[in-house]
């Protein structure tokens, strides 16, 4: 038997240590820091990569990693160093995702299909560029903020005041202190993710997230508001497109420069005239997406990561998924993603349903209440025949759950029903 230690406190980390749960080989689960709804909780922050290495050496763990933090603060790096099993990619291979100009240069060297881009860290320069191209803009900070440093502008207008938000108002401190101006690209936005283990790459379920704030994807960005799997946005011809001229070019590309990647690679993609443009990489599971996609999965999760940390990958069968639809609905706290209030109860978990499960994130435990304790407070997760089933199924389990500040979008997964069709 193998005991896990999942890092982070998120849905995600609570979507993982449940899949990994359900495998027979596997023997405890604990997460750190964890959150309300996650067991076995450890109270070590995923900052504090030292002190992870301790508990999973004391309890002989395989060490699973879930946010982005930990990964480009080098903790795969400082755990292979110490003979403990860890999945993710090393410091070097996350710079994929911490550094988004790195791996902008990173695409463009390697013919991987993105959009043109400029990168700047002087606002009048970048300003000037603005007004000089006659294509609207999307701005992007250079390191990472949370989900939140995309902004998507209309206009010129918008861009300069992204400028200014960014290059002089500091509003992601050091991860803004350079950023990407690049070509909007208008076309529906998918999530393509693939299990990696430096040589070889699977792809999990195709899925959509949904990022803005408000229905009808109005409102600032997220972290994510909620996602469904499959989406019928990738149909196979695409599927095969991105994964031969994104997952595995980049994958060769990466071991060719010295920098194996090894872990979950998600691409965000923009769909235009049937070609897949790369948004965005992330080097780790994404959160909403994690969800659907584990309530899909029907492989046991622990070997595909055992044989990506072992280079095995080839060795094992494609993952096999449900026929059915998933859909993640995040309930939030109003005020997400700026201010919003904390420690409020939360009523009607206790609710049992067999096509739903209530993934826990911005949570915490007291005295046997389950209080708020962030913006993306839950992922309401359903399973169904349909698409539209799932969509109910998820709504469903939804009103049986309240609290003061409670906010969901009411569309999520509405996009991906004609799709689906």
């Amino acid at each position: 038997m193998i005991n896990i230690l999942v890092v982070g406190s998120g849905g995600r980390e609570h979507a993982l240590g449940w899949k990994l749960a359900q495998s027979p080989k596997v023997g405890m689960v604990y997460h750190a820091p964890g959150n309300g709804g996650t067991s076995n909780n450890v109270n070590i922050e995923v900052h504090e990569i030292e002190k992870l290495a301790q508990f999973a050496s004391e309890k002989n763990c395989l060490t699973v990693v879930g946010p982005e933090v930990p990964l480009s603060a080098g903790i795969v790096d400082s755990f292979t160093k110490k003979g403990l099993a860890i999945f993710g990619p090393t410091q070097d291979a996350a710079k994929l995702e911490s550094s988004k100009v790195w791996a902008k240069h990173f695409m463009k060297r390697n013919g991987i299909p993105t959009a043109r881009f400029e990168i700047f860290d002087d606002a009048t320069k970048a300003k000037a560029y603005v007004k000089s191209v006659d294509y609207s803009l999307v701005v992007k900070a250079d390191g990472l903020a949370a989900g939140k440093g995309v902004i998507v502008c209309n206009d010129k207008s918008e861009a300069i005041s992204a400028i200014d938000k960014i290059l002089v108002e500091k509003s992601f401190g050091s991860s803004g202190s350079k950023i990407i101006l690049e070509e909007k690209i208008d076309g529906v936005e998918a999530s393509y993710i693939a299990i990696s283990d430096g040589n070889t790459a699977y792809p999990m379920a195709t899925s959509q997230d949904h990022k803005r704030i408000y229905d009808g994807d109005m409102g600032s960005n997220t972290g994510g508001m909620g996602a469904y799997s499959p989406t019928g946005v990738i149909d196979d011809v695409l599927a095969k497109d991105i994964q031969q001229n994104v997952i595995e070019q980049t994958i060769s590309s990466m071991k060719k420069e010295g920098a194996p990647f090894c872990g979950f690679l998600y691409a965000g993609i923009m769909v235009k005239d049937g070609k897949p443009f790369v948004l965005e990489f992330n080097a780790r599971m994404g959160d909403p997406e994690c969800q659907p996609i584990m309530m899909r999965m029907e492989s046991d999760l622990l070997d595909y990561i055992k044989a990506s940390i072992d280079g095995t990958l080839s060795s094992l069968p494609l993952i096999s998924w449900k026929l059915q639809s998933a859909v993640c609905v995040v309930l939030a706290s109003k005020g997400y993603p700026d201010l919003y209030p904390k420690n409020e109860e939360i009523l009607g978990l206790e609710v049992q349903d067999k096509n739903s499960y209530v993934f826990h994130a911005g949570t915490k435990r007291i005295d046997g209440k389950v209080l708020t304790n962030g913006g993306r407070v839950l992922g309401v997760t359903a399973i169904g025949d349909t698409l539209q089933d799932a969509i109910s199924n998820a709504y469903g389990r939804i009103g049986k759950i309240s609290w003061s500040s409670k906010y969901c979008r009411t569309d999520i997964g509405k996009k991906g029903l004609a799709w689906n069709q």
